[in-house]
């Protein structure tokens, strides 16, 4: 599926304006029959393994690929999201952009169609296609949507992870407990703090449109409404280590966790 950004960014170096949003319908369609062919590959090779087993791979793989590109994107091919935002989309930007693009539309398609997720995941899925649409659309805002992407999915490796720790009966374990409390932590740095900042700096710039802010402002009132969810969680578990603990205790002094009689 990456091995198709090289041929997009000399494509679309040498392509007028006008032929750029058919190749980029042209694209997008191919990325998503890639992620569904991706998808189905799995189910074939991993026949014992549930559909939901074989989409999260699916998810996992994706990203990895995003957070890659967009990293390179935002450290090194430039320009800074928080001091450019508006800009006029390069290549890389439109490449990672379409690779993601593809991947939302069939998870989209496969949780509906699965019923899998709830309103606020469906919002999250439905905001990021039409966010992409947009950005694609205008021909500009590529780098601060590549650093939302980014702050979307550095996260989701960790989100995966604990789903397969529980499926394969792993979780309740010292590494299922590094993985939550590093989910969090890094939740709240990269879509809350930093999230914030790259909101404020998009809102006080002069250059980006009007719609792109507005989006900007509902993908982040979107990481609050998922922040309720996570502190709940953190709740949860800080309970469940504060009750192993006092066990762990009673059997150290009694030799059991409990009354025996």
């Amino acid at each position: 599926m990456t091995a198709t950004v090289p041929s997009i960014n000399h494509l679309f170096e040498k392509t007028k304006a006008g032929e750029t949003m058919a190749l980029l319908v042209v694209f997008a369609i191919l990325c998503l029959c890639c992620w569904a062919s991706f998808y189905f590959i799995l189910c074939i090779i991993n026949g014992s393994r549930s559909y939901e087993w074989n989409c999260r791979l699916v998810t996992l793989v994706h990203g990895i690929v995003a957070v890659c590109i967009t990293a390179y994107i935002g450290y090194v091919d430039g320009p800074w999201p928080f001091t450019h935002p508006g800009t006029k989309n390069t290549p890389l930007q439109i490449s990672a952009l379409v690779v993601s693009l593809g991947y939302f539309i069939f998870d989209m398609a496969w949780c509906v169609y699965f019923r899998t997720e709830g309103p606020v995941m469906l919002a999250h899925h439905t905001m990021s296609i039409l966010g992409i649409l947009l950005t694609l659309w205008l021909g500009e805002s590529g780098i601060e949507s590549c650093a939302v992407l980014f702050g979307s999915e550095v996260t989701n490796p960790l989100l995966q992870t604990r789903w397969f720790l529980k499926q394969t009966g792993r979780y309740e374990t010292p590494l299922g407990n590094a993985v939550d409390v590093l989910f969090v932590l890094l939740f709240v740095v990269m879509r809350i703090f930093v999230g914030g900042t790259m909101l404020y700096c998009e809102l006080i710039s002069p250059r980006p449109r009007f719609f792109i802010k507005c989006g900007g402002v509902a993908m982040y009132a979107l990481s609050w409404a998922f922040m309720v969810d996570i502190v709940r969680f953190a709740m949860r578990k800080s309970k469940s280590w504060h009750k192993q603990r006092v066990r762990k205790k009673m059997v150290e002094a009694n030799g059991h966790d409990g009354k025996m009689d």
